[in-house]
């Protein structure tokens, strides 16, 4: 059943997974993403977190699989997830106590865009397959100097 309050995206990243149960854990038990809908006997779970959505998929479960090239880890090499959040605090003190390594630690960066900067306070992660995810919190903006 869909959550009441659930809206698809208009893109929505399709991350096949080596063990779903392995990669829930850390996507809504450390990230803190929630299950907005499943489709258990495809191995197959719909998440999402404040605005952010992705869906992960076990391989391996089902011929309609779209693979492009080997599955080897760790898998998504050349992009990163960038994921919005208010603040960083649950997901990095869920990693710590869990004993997850980060990517990069947390750090503070301006953008430029334009004649404005934007500020994020931000962290990376890679997930139990490798995805990398970027998570950031706003901090404002700025006048270019």
């Amino acid at each position: 059943m869909i959550r009441e309050d659930f809206r698809q995206a208009s893109l929505v990243p399709e991350l096949l997974v080596s063990n779903l149960d392995a990669s829930l854990s850390f996507w809504c038990g450390l990230i803190g993403f929630t299950v907005a809908y499943e489709r258990s006997a495809e191995r197959f779970t719909y998440l999402a977190l404040d605005g952010a959505q992705v869906t992960l998929e076990e391989y391996g479960t089902d011929e309609r699989h779209w693979i492009t090239g080997d599955l080897t880890p760790p898998l998504g090499r050349g992009v990163n997830f960038q994921i919005d959040v208010p603040h960083l605090g649950q997901p990095l003190q869920s990693l710590k106590q869990a004993g997850w390594p980060l990517f990069m630690e947390a750090e503070e960066n301006w953008y430029q865009t334009g004649d404005v900067e934007i500020g994020v306070r931000q962290f990376l992660v890679q997930d139990p397959d490798g995805y990398l995810l970027r998570l950031a919190a706003p901090l404002g903006q700025r006048q270019s100097v």
